[in-house]
């Protein structure tokens, strides 16, 4: 269980971070519809393709095949709304948790910080600002996996614990080049299994809360 000696939100607003995560989904897909075309591995193909583009591909300003990026508005929007999302769930999380003022106040500053610099990964300083968001999350997550694992909720340690080895995956391939054709699709997975658990996490933090 949650720690229920400290004062809980009770509040539907925990349950924000969940719909925020919800609607950039659906923004995702739609910027995806709207990138006119080109990839890594073929400058020519038309449209997003799932299994070759990266998510970074919609928010630059020229497509990789030459034209005007009209996903990248939406893009944006999508980045935004999931930035601000996570930075409520980090704001929420650390008070269910029997932590000190210090450990709460370390997971709730890396995790948002994390998405500050998340916030700017379409600048040209991509990869600096990548490093930095991933270095404050992983404090985040350590700081989280120790929460679950004092409040005993071993499923949701064991899917945290599976982000974190695909978070670790993405960034070798990155930096190794091996099976980097399969990166895309590897982002896109670990894309889809970080925003469930952290959905899972809001929905089970607002029904500890509830009266």
């Amino acid at each position: 269980m949650f720690n229920k000696k400290r004062p809980l939100l009770n509040s539907w607003w925990q349950l924000l971070p969940a719909g925020g995560m919800a609607l950039f989904v659906a923004l995702y897909a739609l910027a995806a519809a709207l990138y006119p075309g080109g990839s890594p591995t073929d400058k020519t193909a038309p449209g997003f393709s799932w299994l070759h583009n990266y998510w970074c591909n919609l928010l630059t300003t020229v497509a990789i095949n030459g034209q005007p990026n009209a996903a990248q508005p939406v893009a944006l929007l999508a980045m935004s709304v999931l930035c601000a999302s996570l930075m409520l769930f980090w704001y929420y999380l650390p008070p269910l948790f029997p932590f000190g003022a210090l450990g709460a106040g370390t997971v709730r500053l890396a995790g948002m910080l994390s998405m500050v610099f998340a916030g700017f990964l379409s600048s040209a300083q991509h990869d600096l600002v990548l490093n930095i968001a991933c270095l404050l999350g992983v404090v985040a997550l350590g700081g989280t996996f120790v929460g679950l694992y004092q409040t005993r909720r071993l499923g949701l340690l064991g899917l945290g614990v599976l982000c974190l080895v695909l978070l670790a995956t993405n960034n070798y391939v990155y930096y190794t080049q091996q099976f980097i054709y399969s990166l895309p699709v590897i982002q896109k997975f670990t894309f889809a299994i970080f925003l469930g658990w952290f959905s899972l996490l809001s929905v089970a933090a607002y029904r500890q809360g509830r009266p």
